[in-house]
């Protein structure tokens, strides 16, 4: 699965301390390894790995108070198929958002990233 990420590149899936939670950039893979064929399919993966996060940390979607993502692709068609998802998850009270366009991630598989910030 991903753990190899983890223990490979040293880093937690989270930090909590006192109310505030900062989530590690979460990515098209899930814990089976199994990788999204395109941006919509590695944006769900994304979106249901940062949920795992979430209630592991006792979180919910709407306590994400700034959210960053990481696109190979930002082209209209990619950024479209990465909003149609993320209103699945998040449709009302809307974190802060800021779009980065990159031309790698961490492996070249991946397309999308997502990290963000809670306050619960």
């Amino acid at each position: 699965g991903t753990e190899f990420l983890y223990e490979a590149y040293q880093f937690s899936q989270a930090v909590k301390i006192g109310n505030q939670i900062w989530i590690s950039g979460q990515v098209g893979m899930n814990e089976k390894g199994e990788l999204g064929k395109n941006v919509e399919e590695q944006t769900r993966i994304a979106f249901e790995n940062l949920e795992h996060v979430l209630k592991a940390a006792g979180a919910r979607f709407d306590n994400i108070v700034e959210m960053t993502t990481y696109h190979v692709s930002m082209e209209g068609s990619d950024v479209e198929a990465f909003q149609k998802v993320r209103s699945e998850f998040i449709n009302k009270d809307y974190p802060s958002w800021t779009a980065v366009g990159v031309n790698a991630l961490i492996l070249p598989e991946f397309l999308i990233e997502i990290k963000a910030t809670v306050i619960i």
